[in-house]
């Protein structure tokens, strides 16, 4: 499967943003769908993630309550809802995807190591 995402930009912080990443391919509904963003000298982080039936959401700590996640197997999109952005939260974001279970009760896939395919990435830059 192929990434593309978009919708990146300028805003100030308290603003909101939604990203979009298209997916390529007839498969789009057997891959779960994650988002990671990294900033300058720091390693890339996960944002959060959709299962392939968009079921069930995970999220990392510093977004969870203000980003939200969701995916249309129609149209072969995921997005991210990102409110309450903070100037911390400025980095490059990128999409993934992977096959599999996202979630056991005991695990849940949020290493970038672990996702198979990767978006270019869109800039988000939240100023203060």
């Amino acid at each position: 499967v192929q990434l593309q995402a978009s919708g990146g930009g300028l805003v100030q912080a308290g603003g909101s943003l939604r990203l979009s990443c298209a997916a390529s391919g007839r498969t789009f509904s057997r891959y779960n769908m994650a988002w990671f963003r990294q900033a300058p000298g720091t390693e890339r982080e996960f944002v959060g993630a959709v299962n392939w039936s968009g079921s069930t959401t995970v999220y990392g700590d510093s977004v969870r309550g203000r980003f939200t996640i969701s995916r249309d197997n129609d149209k072969n999109i995921v997005y991210l809802q990102m409110n309450g952005l903070k100037p911390e939260d400025t980095a490059v974001y990128y999409c993934a995807a992977v096959e599999g279970p996202l979630t056991t009760s005991t695990y849940t896939r949020d290493g970038a190591y672990e996702y198979d395919y990767w978006g270019q990435g869109t800039l988000v830059t939240v100023s203060s």
